[in-house]
């Protein structure tokens, strides 16, 4: 029998984050503490991440739906496919609490070469949204911090001082140095965006995601048959949780990518289901964290590093929060670490 509770608790940015969407100045988490009878003593814990305007959990009822899940855990998750479809971020955190759980409650949810320190995970530095004298000394940092894949968040400011940004990056480093990935976050309108892709390809941009909003699959699936950019599908993979509609969407619209995002999703098994289908599609993927604090994105990390996945991975947003929690999580040379030697501290939340 399982005994659940939870806490809800808001991180708070270093600096405001700027994305297409609006500046993003905190975050709300809901972790879930986990235990069993039959394994006395041990807690698992998970997180419930939630992105104001993007998450499908984030709706009035919310919070009365992690206390009812907690309160009826056992019951609910025999039947998620129905009673958290709808709650994707619900959903990954009870799994990553019944994983925490599983493997002892010390927060080591998939063991493997990173979690043993013998391997990192590469990861793409995140440039946000914000004036061009901003977005430049973020560059600058990317860059001396040793990151070979640089991500900019476009869509907020006007296009050619945009194109100054990405122009200003390849003076600074070749594209055998630094890939750059750009993400729009649908910020594109339907009528300029070929015509904007063609304008970043003299870049040779790596990809960009979601360069029109969500949901107009033909259009979509024109640009994709089209672009001179190869583009990642993000926003557009939230809500779909049959497995007939995941092939009905990768076949529609045929990306070059597709990201990963567990909290988004309905969790790791969710995510599986994606890359298996985007396999059988010829589409190539990563993942990404979607804000979550080092609980979340501990879980998330180990989980990708068993994928097997060369390509960087969208990871290393740890650092983002004044109040996050000490973790064995480091960013160092443009890869996520894992430092068995560093300790958690999870009294915030405890």
């Amino acid at each position: 029998m399982f005994q659940a509770k939870f806490r809800k608790y808001t991180l708070q940015f270093r600096r405001p984050a700027g994305t297409s969407r609006g500046v993003l100045l905190s975050k709300e988490s809901y972790f879930i503490f986990l235990s069993e009878d039959k394994i006395p003593g041990i807690t698992g814990v998970g997180e419930c991440s939630v992105l104001k305007g993007l998450s499908p959990d984030d709706r009035p009822g919310l919070e009365a739906k992690v206390e009812y899940v907690c309160r009826n855990l056992s019951e609910i998750w025999e039947n998620r496919e129905e009673t958290l479809a709808e709650w994707p971020a619900i959903e990954a955190g009870v799994e990553m609490a019944l994983a925490d759980l599983k493997t002892g409650g010390n927060r080591l949810l998939f063991p493997s070469d990173f979690t043993s320190e013998k391997k990192s995970i590469p990861i793409n530095g995140l440039i946000w949204m914000g004036k061009p004298d901003e977005m430049l000394r973020q560059i600058d940092e990317k860059i001396s911090d040793g990151f070979r894949v640089i991500k900019m968040k476009i869509g907020a400011i006007e296009f050619e001082e945009e194109l100054k940004l990405i122009r200003y990056i390849r003076s600074r480093r070749s594209t055998k140095e630094i890939s750059i990935r750009l993400d729009a976050n649908g910020a594109f309108s339907t009528d300029e965006a070929l015509e904007k892709l063609k304008r970043l390809a003299d870049f040779e941009i790596h990809s960009i995601e979601q360069p029109i909003r969500q949901g107009q699959i033909e259009v979509m699936a024109g640009l994709c048959s089209r672009t001179p950019v190869p583009i990642a599908l993000d926003e557009e993979l939230i809500g779909i949780t049959k497995a007939s509609d995941k092939i009905r969407l990768l076949e529609s619209i045929r990306p070059q990518y597709i990201i990963l995002k567990p909290s988004l999703l309905g969790g790791f098994e969710a995510s599986s289901e994606w890359i298996r289908l985007a396999g059988a599609a010829g589409v190539g993927w990563w993942v990404t964290s979607a804000l979550e604090s080092n609980v979340g994105l501990n879980a998330i990390a180990q989980w990708t590093a068993t994928l097997k996945n060369d390509l960087p991975q969208g990871l290393g947003t740890g650092g983002l929060f004044t109040n996050n929690f000490p973790s064995p999580l480091v960013v160092k040379s443009g890869s996520l670490h894992y430092h068995l030697q560093d300790q958690w501290d999870l009294s915030a939340i405890s």
